[in-house]
Parts: C-alpha cells; sequence; structure tokens
C-alpha cells in the first residue's frame, strides 16, 4: 500500500492574461522508503505539484481544481488498514499539524527559507516544541544531535550560530536537519543541490540517502537535472508543460527511454570533449598571450569579529597566481565556492583592488593604469555575471541595457544604435519584439541572453565568464554553452570559464586551472587533466560528478562510502 497515492492533481494559476495550467492532471505514488524523482525543466509544474499538496500555492491566483492525495500518517506496520487521509480535502488546521510533522519539505534557497533573524538552533527546535511539545532544553538537545548526524562540525556551538555564518552547503544540511527532526514520513527535496559546488552537491546528496536508508523515509526528489538523480531515484515521473509524460524504474527511463522530451533531457547534459564547433588555437604561437597573470594577490581584511576587538584577520583571496590565455582560447576555472575564483576574475578586470602581482592585457600592466585609464580599456574586457537578474538593471528595458555600452564607448549615436541593438538581440537568440521588454518579463535563459549580449556589444577581446549557467535548467544550460562556443568562434573572443561544475568546463573549455583556498593547484589541456589529473583535490573535483547512468553511480557512491 503506497505511502502517498496521487491520483488526477490539477492545479490552475487564474490571471488578467488567462489560465495557466501549472499541474493538469497528474498521477503518481511513492511507498514507504522509496525515492520518486520528477524531473524536467523550469515551469513544468514539479514544485507547484508538490506544494499543491499540502496547500502552499498562493490562493489566489492559485487554485487545485481537481484530484485527490491520499496518505498514510501512519506506520503501515501498525495498521495496514488504518484509513488514509486526502491530503486536497484535509482542513487548514488538521493539515498544520501534517505539515513539518509527517511530511517535511527542504526548501531550493535555504538563506531565503532561513529566518536571518534567528539562530539556527531556534530555527530547528521550532517545529519540535511545536508538533511534540516537549521541553526547550529537550529540543535543544536532539537540536545539536541532529546538528552532528547531517555533517555540522561542532554542533553544540554552531547551534548558536545564524544562518548568514554558514557556507551554502552548510545552511543546506541546516535545511536537512530542521526537516528531519519531527522524523516525518514523506520528505520532499526541492532541487536541493542547485547552484552547490559538485563536491557539496555530493555529499548532501548521499547524506539524504543514508538518512533515508536509517529511518526508512519516502522521498519526493525534485530536479531539472536527471543526472543528479540517477544515484538517488528508485523511480523517475517526467514533467513538461504541467503533465507527466513518462514515468517508471529510474533503469527504464535512461536505458529505455520512450518520450522524445526525456530523451532530449539525457542529451543535453553536458558529457565528453569540446565540440569541433569552435576554432582551433593549435597553430597559434606558444608566446601569443592575450592575458597573463603575474603572483597576483587579492588580499580582505576581515572585520566580521568587531572594530573595537583588536586585530584584523587578512583573508587571502587569492594567493601569488599566476596564469595565462592565448587568443581564442577558453580556459575553464574550476573550484569550489570560496576558492578564490571569483575573485580572480574581478581581480584581473581590476573590479577589486590587487595587493600585489600584475597583469599584463596584451602587454598593458592594468595594476599600474589610472581609474580614467582603465575606462578606456573597458571596451576590450567584458564580464558576464553569474546571475543576470541582479546585474542586469529592472528600470531598463533589453532596448535600453544593450544600447548603453554602444553609446558610452562611442560605437554608435543615437541614430543607428537601434539597428546594431536587433543585430545584437539576433546574435544571441533573442526575439526582435521584446526589445522593449524589462528583465523581469523573462525566463532566466533569456536574461542570461541578455547578459551576454551586453558582454559582446563592445566587441571585447576578453570575456570573463562567471558561472553563466550555474542555476539554469539543463536543457537552457546547454543552449547557452552552444551560444557561447559561437560566439568565441565568430568574434575570435578570448574567455575565462568560471565554474564549479566540471561537465560543464570539459565541454567549453580548452585548457583547466584547478584553485583551491586562493591557490592554482593544477593547469592543464583539458582531456590530459580529466584523464590524468594529479593534484589530489582535482582528483576530490573529478570523483564527485554525478554520472547520468543509475547503475555506474551507485557503484560510485558505494565505493566513495566505503
Amino acid at each position: 500500500m503506497p505511502l502517498l497515492e496521487v491520483e488526477n492533481l490539477t492545479t490552475h494559476f487564474h490571471t488578467r492574461d488567462g489560465v495557466v495550467k501549472a499541474v493538469d492532471g497528474i498521477s503518481f505514488s511513492v511507498d514507504q522508503g522509496e525515492t520518486l524523482a520528477i524531473v524536467g525543466e523550469s515551469g513544468s509544474g514539479k514544485s507547484v505539484a508538490c506544494y499543491s499538496l499540502l496547500n502552499l500555492i498562493p490562493q489566489p491566483p492559485g487554485k487545485i481544481e481537481s484530484g485527490t492525495a491520499l496518505f498514510n500518517s501512519k506506520d503501515q506496520r501498525e495498521d495496514c488498514h488504518q484509513q488514509k487521509k486526502d491530503l486536497l480535502q484535509t482542513s487548514e488546521k488538521d493539515l498544520q499539524k501534517i505539515r513539518g510533522n509527517d511530511i517535511a519539505i527542504i526548501f531550493q534557497d535555504p538563506m531565503t527559507s532561513l529566518n536571518p533573524y534567528l539562530t539556527v538552533g531556534e530555527q530547528l527546535i521550532e517545529p519540535l516544541i511545536y508538533h511534540h511539545d516537549i521541553s526547550r532544553q529537550k529540543a535543544i538537545e536532539r537540536a545539536i544531535e541532529l546538528l552532528g548526524e547531517v555533517g555540522i562540525v561542532e554542533p553544540e556551538k554552531r547551534v548558536h550560530s545564524y544562518p548568514h555564518e554558514f557556507s551554502g552547503g552548510m545552511r543546506q544540511r541546516v535545511m536537512i536537519a530542521m526537516a528531519l527532526i519531527t522524523e516525518p514520513k514523506l520528505l520532499i527535496c526541492d532541487e536541493p543541490t542547485t547552484a552547490l559546488d559538485v563536491t557539496i552537491q555530493a555529499q548532501i546528496l548521499r547524506l539524504v540517502k543514508q538518512l533515508q536508508q536509517q529511518r526508512n523515509i519516502a522521498v519526493i526528489f525534485i530536479s531539472h537535472d536527471l543526472a543528479v538523480v540517477a544515484g538517488v531515484a528508485d523511480k523517475v515521473a517526467v514533467m513538461k508543460g504541467g503533465v507527466i509524460i513518462e514515468q517508471g524504474p529510474v533503469e527504464d527511463i535512461f536505458h529505455r527511454t520512450q518520450h522524445e522530451y526525456t530523451k532530449k533531457l539525457l542529451a543535453s547534459i553536458p558529457e565528453g570533449a569540446k565540440p569541433e564547433l569552435a576554432a582551433s588555437i593549435s597553430d597559434s604561437p606558444a608566446n601569443e598571450f592575450l592575458l597573463e597573470a603575474r603572483k597576483l594577490r587579492t588580499h580582505f581584511q576581515d572585520h566580521s569579529g568587531g572594530w573595537f576587538k583588536g586585530g584584523k584577520k587578512i583573508i587571502k583571496a587569492v594567493e601569488d597566481v599566476s596564469l595565462n590565455i592565448r587568443r581564442g582560447e577558453i580556459l575553464g576555472l574550476v573550484g569550489e565556492s570560496g576558492s578564490g575564483k571569483s575573485t580572480l576574475g574581478r581581480s584581473i578586470l581590476q573590479l577589486v583592488p590587487t595587493t600585489s602581482g600584475s597583469v599584463l592585457f596584451d602587454n598593458i600592466n592594468l595594476t599600474q593604469l589610472s581609474k580614467h585609464q582603465m575606462k578606456s580599456m573597458r571596451r576590450r574586457m567584458q564580464m558576464i555575471f553569474q546571475d543576470p537578474y541582479a546585474s542586469l538593471n529592472p528600470r531598463m528595458s533589453v532596448f535600453d541595457t544593450l544600447a548603453e555600452p554602444l553609446l558610452y564607448h562611442g560605437l554608435a549615436i543615437r541614430k543607428n544604435v537601434t539597428g546594431q541593438v536587433l543585430t545584437l538581440m539576433d546574435e544571441v537568440g533573442l526575439a526582435r519584439s521584446a526589445i522593449r521588454k524589462y528583465p523581469h518579463e523573462f525566463s532566466g535563459g533569456q536574461r542570461q541572453r541578455i547578459a551576454i549580449g551586453r558582454a559582446i556589444a563592445t566587441k571585447p577581446e576578453l570575456v570573463i565568464a562567471d558561472e553563466p549557467v550555474s542555476a539554469l535548467d539543463v536543457t537552457i544550460q546547454a543552449q547557452i554553452l552552444d551560444l557561447i562556443l559561437t560566439l568565441v568562434e565568430k568574434h575570435n573572443l578570448t574567455m575565462l570559464f568560471i565554474s564549479h561544475d566540471l561537465s560543464v568546463v570539459r565541454y567549453i573549455a580548452d585548457r583547466v586551472a584547478v584553485m583551491h583556498h586562493g591557490k592554482l593547484v593544477e593547469i592543464g589541456d583539458t582531456e590530459t587533466l580529466f584523464a590524468n589529473p594529479e593534484h589530489d583535490y582535482t582528483k576530490k573535483l573529478l570523483s564527485a560528478i554525478p554520472v547520468a547512468d543509475p547503475v555506474k553511480e551507485r557503484e560510485r557512491q558505494l565505493a566513495a562510502l566505503s
């Protein structure tokens, strides 16, 4: 008897532009101790389907039109004839007892899900006190125990810390502890590893699997990445446009795929070497470097302990880094969060003050230029930032966003700038009809296209791309990567491509540099480095890459556990 059995679930959003059929008559089930993965692109209805079960969708405009969701809150071994509850017909008062107690959720972004004004301990004990009515002291003891269980070092101290004092991976561990503290029967994981480092992602996936096996709980795992779910899922349901188009055992979905959309998702996973589309740099003279960084250091002073406690802690974000990039080459820069990748990129462009060392761009030392001199150099070097929504001005239309660098650098005048903007939109795959739209009216992939268009508007020689595809769906990610390769080929761009995703870097880069704790630990030809990594840290990164094959992924996880 399934723990949860959903039949014909239908959730619509009634907007001024009409009815959006976010979930349109889906059915699925999950047994105790089983993992069901629901996969699909953004907007396919994955999250809305699960939030509908617990009445977490905004009403209005959302409305659950029909369906049943039978849930057995009792242990099936205690009473096999226990009458199941229909979650869709349960009163709000009864749902409050089920939410967080019998069914818990790990949300996608722990930083926006955790209260910044409360310590993690206060937030951990809240559901325990609310649902189980135990003393505060016992709740704190349980919180400390569970923090240790999910891998938080010194939990008796960290229980008094605030969310901003944790890294992204640690915050996700806190969210897992919070979800498990009431020992629920069903755990819903909504994209729990999106934008996490590959090593942290592997740890979180392994942790969820271990805790599931220890507690015999059911898991619904929501993701857009089939490679991620290969090692955790028993069953997979593929969603598109609010409908489940294919579902079955994980081996069938991966090896006996029926639907073309599922095949498209699998084909979008970046695997193997860089395609032949990009221009080869093998014929370039060995010494023809467009960019050289020599013994570059960027240090920051940390005042987090307070200005009046004495002493200043120095954070060595970039320490003694030397590298070079040939004209027309894509150099991939990889490493975990906090390794110094983004700071190195910003230091090269002089967006943060460097402590020592030099940056030679076309034999010009950027560290010795004045602010005025750097302004004239900006046209030749541009940056694509990680979050296009944060880097694009919400008050500027696509036209204004793309026209601004052209007008600022004198590459166009008001009379003819519209034609150049339309040409840019064509190059990055944006519909010309969207020229007067604003950033909030676009999807994540479209906003990233706008950011890329802005970066190439001035026809730069060097582009630094900082995690440009980390939070995108796997299919959109594939489109953006192919777009970047096409533009590099067309404009003979030189690129520093920063990422924590080694599969992406292998697909796009000619050479790879690996950073760890602010230092460059290894650099080399992409395929050589992937085939024969020399540094232990590089080996660790490569071993954490998820494999889009459920059999191989489980074998790999077992090897990692042993």
